[in-house]
């Protein structure tokens, strides 16, 4: 469970302006998630610890940011209606979408 620490750590870290930067637009929020799954992957997480990692900062993201854009308040909306395998699901999702750009 250290990964996700060590996740909860980063996301706590980000300044205000760094956060907004990121969540800004969509292409950028998903340019950064990229960037973090890259990393994930050079330490040899699994794709599944990968999509944990994903869900725990959606998780996040959903109880403590509000959506910049069209997409995000999408990815919001899907959220707060999923139960716990939908939400797995999604996350596993998004990784893969990232993954593919």
């Amino acid at each position: 469970m250290s990964e996700m620490n060590n996740i909860n750590k980063k996301l706590e870290e980000l300044s205000p302006e760094k956060k907004d930067q990121i969540l800004e637009s969509f292409s950028t929020f998903k340019s950064y998630l990229s960037a973090q799954l890259a990393k994930g992957e050079r330490l040899g997480l699994s794709d599944d610890m990968l999509a944990k990692g994903a869900k725990f900062v959606a998780d996040h993201l959903a109880k403590n940011e509000e959506p910049r854009n069209s997409e995000e308040k999408v990815l919001q909306e899907l959220w707060k209606v999923a139960d716990e395998n939908e939400k797995k699901a999604l996350a596993s999702v998004l990784v893969k979408m990232v993954q593919a750009d």
